[in-house]
């Protein structure tokens, strides 16, 4: 899953000097933003496995962040519907991951294992990652005063959350096998 990092607020963008080249503007579920966008990898445990910040107007499909994302990893990879496209497929399944999506209202319906949708329904895991980086270890602030504090400030708290007694996680009460034995990891 990948989540907005605003920089600044949408009122001052003409004062911006700190970011004034580097970042740029976005839009995200909540409206318009100026900034950046963190991509997010993790497993069932809710442990980040690997993460990529990206201008804010990157598509969460592109090939450059999908091959950093994916570079070691094999196995299902569970996602949004942002992820939906025939080519990513097509270039995951040759590096050995399978994307498994939720279908779009306007698809034809396709048989899923029961495994699958199972494990799709478990995707809030992410998102609570996501929300735990960014209320708990308050990864988001618009008062950065140069870059290398931006990138200290996400790092950091990317090294606070990995120390997190608790952490959103799947909670198995029964085994259920996946159909191939893959790994199980989040995006």
């Amino acid at each position: 899953d990948s989540t907005c990092i605003p920089v600044i607020h949408n009122k001052r963008f003409y004062s911006m000097k700190v970011f004034k080249d580097i970042a740029t503007k976005g839009k995200s579920t909540m409206g318009w933003y100026i900034g950046f966008k963190l991509h997010l990898l993790c497993n069932e445990k809710g442990e980040i496995i690997n993460f990529n910040l990206t201008k804010a107007n990157v598509d969460d499909r592109n090939e450059n962040v999908m091959n950093a994302l994916t570079d070691k990893v094999f196995g299902k990879l569970y996602a949004d519907k942002g992820y939906i496209s025939q080519t990513l497929f097509g270039r995951l399944w040759d590096k050995g991951v399978h994307i498994v999506t939720g279908l779009r209202s306007n698809m034809k319906q396709k048989l899923m294992p029961l495994y699958d949708k199972i494990m799709l329904r478990k995707r809030s895991v992410i998102e609570s990652v996501n929300d735990m980086l960014k209320n708990v270890a308050q990864i988001v602030h618009t008062r950065h005063r140069s870059l290398h504090n931006f990138i200290m400030n996400i790092l950091a708290a990317m090294g606070a959350y990995c120390f997190f007694s608790t952490k959103p996680h799947v909670n198995f009460d029964y085994e259920i096998p996946p159909s191939d034995g893959q790994l199980v990891i989040w995006q």
